[in-house]
């Protein structure tokens, strides 16, 4: 112990020392000064003694003291100076060669800032979407809780919120019964506390003005569980919560203060309408708060859970609070110190099965779920499933781009090591050590890597406040922003100084093997050239392999664009507007909710520059979808057969509208109305699958051959009689072929039971008839928003949104692999034919006309280029499979992306290497010979 308390008191004294000597270097080299003139005046006055004269005794004394320069050095080096002595001295040597060659450094500065810059971009991307945790303390301690159990044979039937595979035949699913959660809390003694949320969209009127906003219903222990303080007012207490419709009152958004109240203080006590309930609000989230969901965008209004029956009553039953077989609540808590993460799960899935199998029928081949406990320090982290591969793939292909970046300047730094070959040989000769000549090259590379990096950091910064706008819809309001934090500018110094050390090893191992004998002779400086151009040549080959790789992938994704942007979706979409509106059920119970949307749409045919509307239960490539039985007169419902098709419920002149042609039978008429027999229309897919070699026309489906909880019934409630027959069309995606579909007629349905989406077939620009659309809607009900309301064409291009972000990111990254490509090309055929003058001299004097020469250096060119080709095409196909669910009408092997990517590459080659050529062709036989 002793020996140890010695060693750390040695190691501070030194750290202390070199402080001092650091921080105080004037101060320090004059006490080196001055103790060495001390000794140096001792050593004299005892020579003087011991007989020898002043002059003599200062001479031997000199003699036996030695060099203070010496001296200096040890001391220095004793308490690591000279280290840094060293290091400034090679900046300053290396920042006056790169200001010499000011057209080199521009352009490895330009090529690594462009680089740098799209890593440090993709990287802020990923790591908002991805990596970003809930802005609340101790985010670590988070879990969601999930539940998984057999497809097809759990016993929970009906779920309001996500559903997802779980793998083995299993499925999951994160949202719980509001009694089950209240089970599981009580019973609680494996994590610190549970707390329930559920985010929903609502109407809210605010000072008059309806508007569509996003609201998460919360427990009353939501905000001391996740330790949030409002920056104004107070949190939701479990006062609040206590019994259902009690708490009146929200806790806002810090958006929502600022757009709606002007972030004014006397916010606090206001009074709004939420789905036209009144509700005070009492407090003001902090800044970076988002909610217990996710970490992208905060919901705008907090509400106490007890509020759900007043302000969002479900279709068969207002509480859901009650309900023990509607499972729709997310429940999340804090870790207990102590207590493992299997020991808390294999506790509360005890609970969950007790409280399933108390309140809730299982049936002898049903399961009850099992709890799983998942991280929750992202929320419920929806995005990963739709970005985890996107942004897998585009971290990958900036890597490339890096890399090659990278083996640009290594190739170009090499060509200008080999410039400074006698510089370096004359440096060695004078005593220069190895180690010492490398290290002033890596340092030089570091520096050139620095100014890459400073320059990529800027560009990153507004790079990151470029991409929330390429992922923006044009109806939806988005604060979706990228933090640029530490984090960021951490991994931007990270990758500057990995780029340094990539690109400056090379030529730095290359300077220290330089032969001092060999490159002090002039005549061997030809032969030096040629032998070491291959080390230049192979690093320009493996930039032009990735370069291929990079525009074959680029080229994929922009077939893929191509493809989609192909596709006849089966109806027109020009001059079409989509709208919805969503009524509170409180407020519109079933059969109201008919008569308000039908008196909508006759209001909105008597509006100017309106053609046709029709009301649609889902809106078309929107990635929403309506799927229930359908089951033919003559079938018996079967529960382990899937008979659902989807379906859509339409207006009158739907098909009219939207140009659908009816193939066989007629369309719905005026003659079909809620008092006349349930007519239905099917598409032509549907037909060849039900109905193969029949006229469909005249048979009879029901669409209610089970009851709520997947069990077939007895006896069907009523027959829909098929009356016509419709040309296929895309339906919620553009990728999936048209599917199966049947319509019924929305004026014979007895509800809606949400919103509904209006179709709007316009005579002129759709967007200049909006204003009187949302004047129409506000006459019927001024607590209704308009809301979503965007054209056909403006959905299609959001479904499609994501290609086009990869579209536009690989193409970018394409054209800088090409750029660099190009400039790596040049330099090496440019010091291949410079350090060549002296062979090209021969060739033309002993007979070698121009264009011969041309050639010669064009076909090195070609060759080194399909090289790099055939390398980059077979990576290319081997990385393109791991992308292919990503790709759409065409396959990895694509032969048009593949045979394009290397027609191009070739000819950013030739074109490259031309003026190289060019300049060899004119080199004159006399002036080359006397070149050496």
């Amino acid at each position: 112990m002793r020996r140890l308390y010695l060693w750390g008191a040695g190691l501070a004294a030194r750290w202390r020392s070199w402080m001092r000597a650091t921080t105080r270097r004037g101060r320090f080299e004059a006490e080196m000064e001055a103790e060495l003139a001390v000794h140096m005046e001792s050593l004299t006055a005892d020579l003087v003694r011991a007989g020898f004269s002043p002059r003599e005794a200062a001479r031997r004394a000199q003699i036996a003291l030695g060099s203070t320069v010496v001296h200096k050095d040890g001391m220095r080096n004793s308490l690591g100076l000279n280290f840094i002595d060293n290091l400034g001295a090679d900046l300053r040597y290396g920042a006056r060669r790169l200001r010499r060659s000011l057209g080199f450094t521009v352009v490895a500065t330009v090529s690594l800032a462009l680089a740098i810059g799209a890593n440090t971009t993709i990287f802020s991307l990923a790591k908002q979407l991805l990596y970003e945790r809930l802005a609340v303390p101790h985010a670590a301690d988070l879990r969601l809780l999930a539940w998984n159990g057999t497809k097809g044979h759990a016993a929970v039937h009906h779920i309001w919120g996500d559903w997802g595979p779980y793998g083995d035949g299993r499925v999951t699913s994160s949202s719980f019964s509001y009694p089950a959660y209240l089970h599981l809390r009580a019973n609680n003694h494996v994590m610190q506390d549970l707390f329930a949320f559920k985010v929903t969209g609502m109407n809210a009127t605010i000072g008059g003005n309806a508007q569509q906003v996003q609201t998460e219903m919360v427990s009353g222990n939501y905000y001391s569980t996740l330790d949030v303080r409002p920056v104004l007012g107070r949190a939701i207490a479990p006062s609040d919560d206590a019994a259902p419709g009690q708490g009146a009152v929200a806790v806002i958004s810090q958006g929502l203060w600022q757009r709606a109240f002007g972030s004014s203080p006397a916010v606090i006590g206001q009074v709004i309408k939420l789905n036209e309930a009144p509700v005070t609000v009492i407090g003001v989230n902090p800044k970076g708060f988002t909610g217990a969901k996710g970490t992208q965008q905060s919901p705008d209004i907090f509400v106490p859970m007890a509020m759900q029956p007043l302000i969002s009553p479900h279709v068969n039953a207002a509480s859901l609070l009650t309900d023990h077989n509607e499972w729709w609540v997310n429940v999340m808590g804090r870790t207990k110190a102590g207590v493992p993460q299997a020991t808390a799960e294999a506790a509360l899935d005890t609970q969950l099965n007790a409280v399933v199998r108390a309140t809730m029928t299982v049936r002898p081949n049903e399961d009850v779920p099992r709890i799983d406990l998942r991280d929750g320090s992202r929320g419920m982290f929806a995005q990963e499933r739709t970005f985890a591969k996107p942004m897998t793939v585009l971290l990958t292909m900036v890597g490339f781009v890096l890399l090659l970046a990278c083996a640009n300047i290594a190739n170009l730094m090499l060509a200008r090591g080999t410039q400074r070959q006698r510089e370096i040989s004359v440096r060695l000769a004078l005593g220069a050590g190895r180690a010492r000549i490398a290290r002033q090259m890596l340092v030089e590379s570091l520096m050139l890597a620095a100014l890459g990096g400073v320059g990529g950091l800027v560009l990153g910064y507004f790079g990151s406040n470029l991409m929330p706008k390429l992922t923006e819809n044009a109806w939806e309001r988005s604060e979706f922003h990228i933090h640029f934090d530490w984090m960021v500018f951490c991994f931007t110094a990270g990758v500057t100084i990995l780029t340094g050390i990539l690109f400056g090893l090379a030529p730095a191992l290359a300077a220290a093997r330089t032969k001092v004998s060999s490159d002090l002779k002039e005549t061997s400086l030809s032969v030096t050239r040629r032998r070491k151009g291959w080390g230049g040549k192979s690093l320009v080959g493996f930039q032009i392999a990735l370069s291929t790789l990079l525009v074959i992938g680029a080229g994929l994704f922009l077939r893929t664009l191509a493809s989609l942007n192909a596709i006849d979706v089966g109806f027109r979409t020009d001059h079409l507007l989509l709208a919805e509106i969503r009524p509170p059920a409180k407020e519109y119970p079933a059969g109201k909710d008919i008569q308000l949307h039908t008196r909508i749409v006759q209001a909105m045919e008597a509006t100017p520059g309106v053609e046709a509307v029709s009301p649609s239960w889902i809106a078309y490539i929107a990635d929403d979808m309506n799927r229930t039985d359908f089951i033919s007169e003559g079938e018996v419902y079967d529960k382990n057969k899937d008979d659902g098709e989807d379906f859509n419920v339409v207006g009158n002149g739907f098909f009219s509208m939207m140009r659908i042609p009816i193939l066989a039978g007629r369309a719905f008429g005026p003659q079909d109305t809620a008092t006349s027999a349930k007519v239905g229309i099917i598409n032509a897919s549907l037909a060849k699958e039900r109905f193969p070699n029949q006229d469909p026309i005249g048979k009879r489906f029901t669409n209610d051959g089970h009851d709520s909880d997947g069990h077939g019934v007895k006896a069907t409630k009523e027959w829909i009689t098929i009356v016509g027959v419709c040309a296929d069309t895309r339906y919620s995606n553009l990728r999936d072929e048209p599917p199966p579909q049947f319509f019924l007629l929305f004026a014979q349905q007895t509800e809606v039971g949400g919103s509904l989406n209006y179709l709007i077939r316009t005579r002129q620009s759709p967007e200049t008839i909006v204003p009187s659309l949302r004047k129409v809607v506000q006459q019927v009900d001024p607590d209704l928003p308009l809301i979503n309301v965007r054209t056909q064409e403006q959905q299609i291009d959001a479904a499609t949104q994501q290609e086009r972000v990869f579209v536009a990111m690989t193409s970018s990254f394409g054209m800088l692999a090409l750029a660099l490509a190009s400039v790596g090309i040049y330099g090496v055929m440019a010091y291949s034919v410079a350090g060549r003058t002296n062979e090209i001299g021969i060739r033309l004097a002993l007979g070698a006309v121009p264009r011969q020469v041309m050639t010669m250096v064009l076909r090195e060119a070609v060759w080194m280029s399909l090289a790099g080709i055939a390398l980059g095409i077979a990576a290319a196909l081997v990385l393109a499979r791991l992308v292919k669910s990503m790709l759409y009408g065409l396959t990895p092997a694509d032969p048009v992306s593949l045979i394009s990517g290397a027609v191009l590459l070739i000819a950013v080659g030739l074109a490259a290497s031309w003026v190289p050529a060019w300049r060899a062709a004119s080199v004159q036989p006399v002036e080359a010979l006397r070149h050496e």
